[in-house]
């Protein structure tokens, strides 16, 4: 009978013994996949302490795998119980890390020395300068130990991932992967405040989305990689960025949709410009529905993944509508879609591609951010270029427009010269009548003056015929020259003197200084002004018959004088009447040239008409 019950107790130790999952470790041990040697249970509770945990009743099962991944926010907490000893015959000093930096709480119990540790996403790290939370245990010689975490997640992803380290081997690993991530951001940086400068200078809005989308995203792996709580924000800011979640996931896809459609230029593309156009209104509506609600959160990526697919189908469309700019960030697309989803599943708790490929989401991220900047700088130098050739054709075209105007112009030129020509002679052949029928009527007025006997009816004729001759001599003048607008002054005042000088036979000398030219009809006025003075000077002025007379134009700030002036006897100012000729001379300076007569006495008779040439 004793010996039946030996049997059966040696039967449950050696059972327990086989069943105990029991990790064996020594100090050459570098690095394990603690979870696979442990046991895990279930607590749908969520009110089970480690003395409950520790009650035999408690049924662990065994784990074989090395990732255990719950998905959103689960509600139950997981508890890891793992029992290690130390087979050599010295004390070890080794880290557990837990590695998922978005458990949000995390607590920790070694059995032998009753510690209870807590670390967690909404907890201060035990060690500062590590991002994942760490547990160190110490084993004496030959010690047995049993450890039980407790992990639970409130509002990000519940993945379970427990490696055992050396201690030297954990620090060095822990510098190179801080050092990979620090350049990762560095690179990522860089990309967004180039593409920023270049919206800067070119106010193309597709840089500005895309400079939000690299910024957004920058924030968002910061959080989901743990360097934002290790670096940048405190506790309180990382709960305020949690209860925001749903936007944060949203952010980078939403601005990669603006981008996308600014980029792409989708209006071209009616029907799915208008699917775009319903996703960009839909998707910040979602964001707002998961920020007031927290059951649904394990779908809030749902959309956004919806969301990446449907721009992926977009680029191919837009590629083979043969849209140059689709073809660059189509393989962009791909790589951007590939990460997005890699992530998705392994929030979700499917597939956690990171134990395969550790970097794989930083590099797809930057290959693909290096990508697109090449794509805008590929904009750039099409824009550029379809810039060259609008400018070519626009100078084509100038000077097609030129010589087309040119061909107008010379066309409109000579019919122009045709008209100008026919024009002139007829005004030609006007002034050519007019002169002759005016010289016609002096000769009648000569003839008539021959035949007459009384002398003061013969000045008068006389002056009659000096003033039509005056008017003659001008038609004369604008008969014989090209330019019918303005005269040659002196040519035309010496005529004119000279045909009123041979009416007198006198030794008068007058003395003319032109010093600018007249437009035709005030020439008229001047002929006939002048044509009077000078008649007036050799009837009255000079009683021995000789003397000068003195004919200045000139002009100055548009104002035109003409001065008549002789050395004559002069005349009393204070009892000047105004003869025919006089009255004349006065009408024609005050309402014809809308000028200003003065008239001096003294040494002679000085007479100065001025006015401004422009009226």
């Amino acid at each position: 009978m004793i010996d039946s019950i030996y049997k059966v107790v040696l039967f449950i130790i050696f059972s327990s013994n086989i069943y105990a999952n029991i990790l064996n470790i020594d100090e050459n041990t570098k690095n394990i996949d603690l979870l696979q040697y442990s046991e895990i249970y279930i607590d749908k509770t969520r009110s089970l302490t480690i003395e409950d945990i520790k009650n035999p009743n408690i049924k662990f099962e065994k784990n074989d795998k090395n990732i255990l991944a719950y998905g959103y926010s689960p509600n139950f907490d997981v508890w890891i119980k793992i029992t290690i000893k130390n087979n050599s015959n010295k004390a070890i000093l080794k880290i557990i890390e837990y590695n998922n930096p978005l458990t949000t709480n995390i607590d920790f119990f070694d059995s032998n020395k009753n510690i209870h540790l807590k670390d967690g996403f909404l907890i201060d790290n035990l060690d500062k300068s590590i991002i994942n939370p760490i547990f160190k245990i110490e084993l004496d010689p030959n010690e047995e130990n049993i450890y039980f975490i407790k992990a639970t997640s409130n509002i990000t992803t519940l993945i379970v991932d427990l490696k055992l380290w050396d201690e030297n081997v954990f620090y060095k690993k822990e510098i190179k992967h801080q050092l990979i991530l620090s350049l990762f951001f560095g690179a990522m940086f860089i990309l967004g405040i180039y593409n920023l400068f270049i919206y800067l200078f070119t106010k193309d809005k597709s840089y500005l989305f895309y400079v939000l989308y690299i910024f957004a995203l920058i924030l968002h792996h910061l959080l989901y990689i743990g360097f934002a709580k290790l670096y940048i924000f405190n506790l309180d800011t990382l709960k305020v960025l949690l209860e925001l979640a749903a936007l944060l996931v949203a952010l980078p896809v939403y601005f990669l949709g603006l981008f996308t459609k600014s980029f792409l230029q989708t209006i071209q593309y009616p029907k799915l410009n208008k699917v775009l156009n319903v996703f960009l209104i839909i998707i910040p509506l979602t964001v707002i529905f998961f920020l007031l609600t927290e059951e649904y959160d394990k779908h809030r990526n749902s959309l956004t993944m919806l969301f990446l697919i449907f721009l992926l189908i977009l680029t191919i469309y837009a590629s083979l509508r043969k849209n140059k700019q689709a073809y660059f960030i189509l393989f962009g697309w791909v790589i951007f879609l590939s990460s997005g989803l890699l992530m998705y599943l392994s929030s979700a708790g499917i597939l956690n591609i990171t134990s395969y490929f550790p970097y794989l989401i930083e590099v797809s991220f930057v290959l693909e951010a290096v990508i697109f900047s090449i794509a805008l700088a590929n904009r750039i130098t099409n824009l550029q270029k379809e810039k060259n050739e609008a400018n070519q054709k626009l100078i084509v075209q100038q000077e097609n427009e030129t010589k087309r105007l040119s061909k107008e112009v010379d066309l409109r030129t000579k019919d122009l010269k045709v008209a100008l020509g026919e024009k002139e002679v007829l005004l030609k052949e006007l002034n050519h009548r007019v002169k002759n029928n005016m010289q016609t009527i002096v000769s009648l007025i000569r003839l008539q003056s021959d035949e007459i006997e009384d002398e003061k009816l013969k000045d008068i004729l006389l002056t009659t015929q000096n003033r039509i001759g005056a008017m003659g001599h001008l038609h004369e003048l604008l008969y014989n020259q090209e330019n019918i607008n303005s005269i040659n002054v002196y040519e035309y005042f010496e005529t004119l003197v000279d045909e009123v000088k041979s009416s007198y036979d006198e030794s008068i000398n007058i003395h003319l200084d032109i010093k600018t030219k007249l437009k035709m009809e005030q020439a008229i006025y001047c002929g006939l002004m002048i044509n009077e003075l000078i008649t007036n000077s050799f009837k009255y002025a000079f009683l021995n018959k000789k003397g000068n007379i003195y004919i200045t134009l000139e002009k100055s700030n548009n104002i035109l004088k003409l001065s008549v002036k002789d050395d004559g006897v002069g005349f009393d100012k204070d009892n000047i009447t105004f003869s025919l000729g006089l009255t004349l001379v006065n009408t024609l300076a005050i309402n014809q040239l809308k000028g200003e007569m003065d008239i001096e006495s003294k040494n002679g008779t000085s007479i100065t008409i001025s006015w401004n040439e422009n009226e």
